[in-house]
């Protein structure tokens, strides 16, 4: 069976139209070891995933499965395929991408042993000769998205500093930060320079008596 829980599934219900998630299989007859092997284009009807990535409303879905009768049911195999879009939780930014996943599902028949001695949520079940898939296949796309999906693998985020998408700012970005303990030195020791003439700001008269002494001494 998937990797589902238990607490998710939803059992087949009553008025299933063949089409879409919904394959028919009474072909199979009930004889175990009978196989048919199904490709089918599915349209989703509304989004399905997780909140930062997702199979977006009206995105094909591609089925390749191989049904098998088994003594207690149906057996589906294959795989799904389909297009998503997300968010990178890092950067912020759309992308999009493509999941490819595995299911494995029985499908037990409504006389079986196996349906008679499961709970309703434990196993899907068959009605009327009909296989829903779509609760499998939701279950099997939350479980192989990621949580925090990525645009690239190596995506380096945002600067903490300005907010820059740091794929964009290169690898030289960089912000000096001064510790601040260190502030209000720093702003003195700038006043400090700003205030301190150096020689050549000496006022003219200054200069003027440097010169007198100047001659004085050399007499």
């Amino acid at each position: 069976m998937s990797a589902g829980s238990a607490a998710r599934r939803r059992p087949a219900s009553h008025g299933l139209q063949v089409g879409g998630f919904v394959l028919d299989v009474r072909s199979l007859g009930r004889r175990p070891g009978t196989m048919r092997e199904l490709r089918r284009e599915v349209t989703a009807t509304e989004r399905i995933g997780l909140d930062l990535v997702h199979i977006p409303e009206g995105a094909p879905i591609d089925l390749d499965l191989t049904l098998q009768a088994v003594s207690e049911g149906v057996l589906v195999t294959g795989t799904v395929s389909a297009p998503v879009a997300g968010e990178c939780s890092r950067c912020l930014e759309s992308f999009t991408d493509s999941v490819e996943l595995s299911i494995t599902e029985l499908f037990a028949y409504p006389d079986s042993a196996t349906e008679q001695t499961t709970e309703e949520d434990d196993v899907y079940r068959l009605v009327d000769d009909l296989v829903d898939l779509e609760p499998v296949v939701v279950d099997a796309i939350g479980l192989e998205l990621p949580l925090r999906p990525l645009c690239t693998p190596d995506c380096a985020g945002l600067c903490p500093e300005c907010g820059v998408r740091m794929a964009i700012a290169g690898s030289g970005h960089g912000h000096e930060i001064l510790d601040p303990r260190w502030a209000g030195l720093a702003k003195f020791a700038s006043d400090a320079d700003v205030a301190s003439p150096g020689p050549q700001d000496h006022p003219p008269s200054d200069r003027a008596a440097d010169q007198a002494r100047s001659r004085t001494e050399e007499k």
